[in-house]
């Protein structure tokens, strides 16, 4: 069974919901962090030579942003697991932020105006000097599924396969209805806040290792990226575990819709490593069909259409969601996932999903959607 793991990152807010810049203290009360910026963000000379076997989990860790706080899991091979770290990380980070006078809170854009302050380290201020206002707005809350691999060039497979289907997994995690005080009128505004970094967004199938190795190479030696740790591919090989990282989806706002990410997101890797060695080519979709895909589940999440993964035509999101269903049954099987999937999945499309429910609570104002959504972190 493959393992996975998933990194979370929250938003710090006051009492009346306003992001706040206490990571640091939040941090130094909460435990000892890894390196600012997290592992997977170093500059490539400062990283192992070696992957390590495996996800360190639980601590606590520093963002781009002195407003957010970041955790993750260790492996795990089954849900139950899986969700009981997810729900520690959330109390741990909870505990933290207490002890600094604020609030974590699983959203993944802030519902009222801020104003965010850049984590005092030299990377990320060469980072703001650099991309501007874009790094500026860039107080954003992601969701990133680590699926364990094993090799590289197993990691080359599943990322070529699984691409066209990442929109979908963004439209069931959507969870970013507001920005800055104003109702966006996108389920997921930080996937369009996201994409305006220069390496975002999703990828033509690289075919091999040395491919994808070549491709992130070149890319940095652009210089238009600092280091390959802004590669910020939709799916990109992690630069120090055996994983493939999906990185397309929003912080969820119920932890049960964390696993059902996960849980997705494990059995798309597993089914594309199988059809791969059973000689089914990676989908031959134009990277603008792939970007016009991801676009429409940012805007609709599960109350319109979506493109169909298969045929990129519009098709009511329950369909799409089907689709995926369909394409990663047997995995899910094999895993003894399908059913607890089969279950969420039915209530996020009756329900909706984070976005839909920010936007119900937004009837009591926008600093009452966020007490409300600090209380559902930890439910």
């Amino acid at each position: 069974m493959r393992t996975v793991g998933v990194e979370e990152e929250y938003l710090l807010v006051d009492d009346e919901g306003v992001p706040v810049a206490v990571a640091p203290a939040a941090l130094a009360l909460g435990g000892d962090p890894v390196p600012v910026g997290g592992i997977d963000e170093l500059p490539a000379g400062s990283r192992d030579d070696e992957p390590a076997e495996e996800i360190p989990g639980g601590e606590l860790e520093a963002e781009l942003k002195q407003q957010q706080l970041e955790t993750s899991t260790p492996p795990c091979h089954d849900l139950e697991s899986l969700a009981a770290e997810l729900r520690e990380g959330r109390a741990r980070a909870g505990r933290a932020a207490g002890r600094a006078g604020a609030h974590a809170v699983a959203v993944a854009t802030s519902p009222l105006p801020f104003d965010s302050t850049v984590t005092p380290d030299r990377r990320y201020r060469r980072m703001t000097a650099l991309f501007g206002l874009t790094a500026r707005e860039q107080l954003t809350c992601g969701c990133h599924v680590h699926v364990a691999v094993d090799s590289p060039d197993e990691g080359v497979l599943a990322i070529d396969r699984i691409g066209v289907w990442l929109p979908v997994l963004l439209a069931l995690s959507a969870n970013s209805p507001f920005w800055n005080g104003e109702e966006s009128h996108y389920a997921s505004y930080r996937h369009q806040v996201w994409n305006r970094w220069p390496s975002a967004g999703p990828t033509q199938p690289f075919g091999t290792a040395s491919a994808y190795r070549e491709a992130v190479d070149a890319l940095v030696a652009t210089g238009t990226i600092l280091d390959e740790g802004m590669v910020y591919f939709d799916a990109r090989l992690s630069a120090r575990y055996p994983t493939v990282e999906i990185r397309v989806a929003d912080v969820c706002l119920d932890l049960e819709d964390a696993v059902l990410v996960a849980a997705l997101a494990r059995a798309l890797v597993e089914t594309a490593v199988n059809d791969a060695l059973d000689g089914v080519p990676a989908p031959d979709v134009r990277t603008e069909l792939r970007r016009a895909a991801a676009w429409r589940a940012s805007r609709s999440g599960v109350r319109a259409e979506l493109l169909s993964p298969t045929t990129f035509l519009p098709v009511p999101a329950a369909d799409a969601v089907a689709e995926l269903v369909e394409h990663t049954r047997d995995a899910l099987e094999a895993a003894g996932d399908l059913e607890r999937v089969a279950a969420r999945l039915e209530r996020v499309l009756s329900e909706g999903t984070g976005a839909d429910t920010q936007r119900r609570w937004r009837a009591e104002g926008l600093e009452g959607l966020v007490e409300k959504a600090a209380l559902r972190t930890f439910a």
